[in-house]
């Protein structure tokens, strides 16, 4: 049944659409042009190959509450997550490993240096003061340095204006709330709000495996954000956001060592932030920023651990055009520290240059090219770059095409040896690098209210970074054996078919391999895909998602493919008070994202949003 909803899924979008989500009054009007602003360089969206936008309308119509709720309906994104409220959530792009996702957070790296592989966790990033996400997929080291080989997923948090209420309970003695304030005018803007997530949960481990021991999860988030014009050339504007989570999980106790209900809870404590300065001198518009994030962990379990990283990053931009083009030249430091299982901390930092330019030779045709060079204080030099293009070739078809090379220095816990054991000295690490092609076409309705973008893609990994362990010697250590390669194909539209109806469909085929050995890679699905069907009306509003996924190889066995579906819901009583709902797994399937670790039946949520 998984693979003929994805085939089937895939067979109607024939000239596939470039998702985009944007606000539009009108329910039946054309759709917008979406710009992403992720390359550096403003861009459109359908003129950039692996770029999506997702925006705070597609959150809502979603039902999404954690990002990991709706990152998994792009396609190319492959969701990991260990347990369904809490467990640890990490995103594969185009098969490439999590830690080689860059995710910001108003432009602040968030990704987590004292993590094995530097990956960030999902799990408690709640989507309530989120306004927009953009997806960039591909190596994007040359816009943003390490970590971006599989490519970026940038956050950016609300401007408020006015005083806001959000209310919601349900299953699981599920309760979750959200305050926020603000004025925004065009001077000036202030904004502060708190959110609280709290569940009694599932068990983390399947229950239909024998699993009762329910484990919760609870999260609050707190954020400011300001913004003051000096004067009409000079600007300050700055955010600061701090969650806290308490999550329970399961682990592997002896003798069976076999996942199963355990006591085991963590607890995390994350801020980032950012202060910036924007100025317009010498003909250039500059942005001198200073951004910060640090994270701690306590896992309490039989194998208690605690954890603490922080980073640190100073960026001078400035943007002009000169002669027809249009660039952005730039200068970044950037300063991480983690602790380690032994105690003691490490350190890594890197200098970086970069420039990134876009030129219209003709009223058709768009090429833009990006080169950096990062200078690491313990891995040596790396020069990246990537050149795309986009030419307009009537009749609503948009052909664009990509290439581009991308690097990942060793994590701290990598450049160490952390949990290694040998007698022999340790390898000396390289770092792993990149280098990514993709051809899109893209489609618009002469009216605007369809469009659509099909893309193949090839990634290949080199020099990947694997904890190996030998089993005669009993050494293990960290070593550069890997090679990968992802061939995909991406299909993804959109339209607005009248009577207040709108469509989006998405469809991903990942052929994720070892090249060396063949093997598919764990976690990475073949075939995975959505639909979302949704209606607004003057007063009530709506949207059917369904979801499915193929088989995907994993650690414990195979895990199983699935189809589930997810209906949201509002009502507006009058302009300031509407009701909500949502119905997460309508079908009630049983089913799983990562094998080994259940995820809830069908469970329903009702609320109260206020707007004053």
């Amino acid at each position: 049944m998984t693979r003929s909803l994805l085939l089937a899924t895939a067979a109607a979008v024939l000239l596939p659409l470039s998702a985009r989500a944007q606000t539009i009054d009108d329910p039946d009007a054309a759709l917008a042009e979406v710009v992403v602003t992720a390359t550096r360089l403003p861009a459109i969206v359908a003129d950039t190959p692996g770029a999506r936008v997702i925006d705070r309308r597609a959150i809502e119509q979603r039902g999404a509450v954690f990002a990991a709720d709706i990152l998994q309906d792009v396609p190319g994104l492959s969701v990991v997550r260990s347990g369904a409220f809490g467990g640890v959530a990490q995103v594969r792009m185009r098969g490439a490993s999590p830690g080689k996702t860059l995710v910001l957070v108003d432009g602040v790296p968030v990704n987590d240096p004292a993590e094995v592989n530097g990956a960030f966790d999902f799990s408690g990033l709640e989507l309530s003061d989120i306004e927009r996400i953009e997806v960039l997929s591909g190596p994007q080291s040359s816009l943003w340095g390490s970590d971006a080989i599989g490519g970026v997923i940038a956050f950016t948090t609300r401007d408020l204006d006015g005083f806001g209420v959000d209310l919601e309970a349900g299953s699981y003695e599920t309760v979750r709330g959200r305050l926020a304030a603000g004025v925004s005018t065009e001077r000036y803007g202030f904004g502060a709000w708190v959110s609280h997530f709290d569940t009694d949960g599932i068990s983390a481990a399947d229950e239909a495996d024998g699993n009762p021991e329910a484990d919760g999860f609870t999260s609050t988030t707190v954020g400011v954000r300001a913004r003051y014009a000096v004067t009409p050339r000079a600007a300050l504007d700055g955010a600061i956001r701090w969650t806290d989570s308490d999550a329970g999980l399961d682990g592997y106790p002896a003798p069976a060592f076999a996942l199963s209900d355990t006591l085991d809870s963590q607890a995390s404590g994350q801020w980032s932030g950012f202060g910036r300065l924007r100025l317009d001198a010498m003909g250039l518009a500059h942005q001198f920023s200073i951004s910060a994030s640090d994270i701690s962990r306590e896992t309490v379990s039989a194998f208690p651990s605690a954890f603490e990283a922080n980073r640190q990053a100073f960026r001078w931009q400035a943007d002009g055009s000169a002669a027809g083009v249009d660039f952005a030249i730039g200068a970044e430091r950037e300063d991480t520290e983690g602790s380690l299982s032994t105690g003691l901390t490490e350190e890594l930092g890197a200098s970086s240059v970069f420039a990134t330019a876009r030129i219209d030779p003709t009223d058709r045709l768009s090429l833009t090219g990006a080169l950096r060079l990062d200078d690491t204080d313990d891995f040596g030099s790396k020069t990246t770059g990537r050149i795309s293009g986009a030419f307009d070739a009537g009749a609503g078809f948009i052909l664009s095409a990509a290439y581009g090379t991308g690097f990942k220095a060793p994590s701290i816990s990598q450049a160490v040896c952390d949990f290694c054991f040998s007698a022999q000295p340790f390898p000396v690490l390289r770092p792993e690098t990149a280098e990514g092609y993709e051809g899109a076409i893209g489609w618009v309705s002469a009216d605007g209210r369809i469009e659509g973008r099909a893309t193949v893609y090839r990634l290949n990994v080199e020099d990947q970074i694997t904890y190996v362990f030998d089993p005669a010697t009993f050494d293990s250590f960290y070593v550069n054996v890997a090679e990968t390669a992802t061939d995909g194909v991406e299909l993804e539209g959109r339209a607005r078919l009248g009577g207040g109806f709108d469509l989006s469909l998405a469809y991903a085929w990942t052929d994720a391999r070892d090249r060396i050995s063949g093997a598919r890679l764990l976690r990475v699905p073949e075939q995975a895909g959505s639909a979302t069907l949704g209606w607004t009306g003057d007063r009530l509003s709506g949207a059917l998602t369904v979801r499915a996924e193929g088989d995907q190889d994993d650690a414990g066995g195979v895990r199983e493919g699935f189809v589930t579906a997810s209906l949201n819901g509002s009502y507006a009583l009058t302009g300031a008070v509407t009701l909500t709902g949502r119905i997460e797994n309508l079908g009630d399937e049983r089913y799983q994202q990562v094998f080994g670790y259940g995820e809830p039946g069908r469970s329903a949520y009702v609320g109260i949003r206020l707007r004053y």
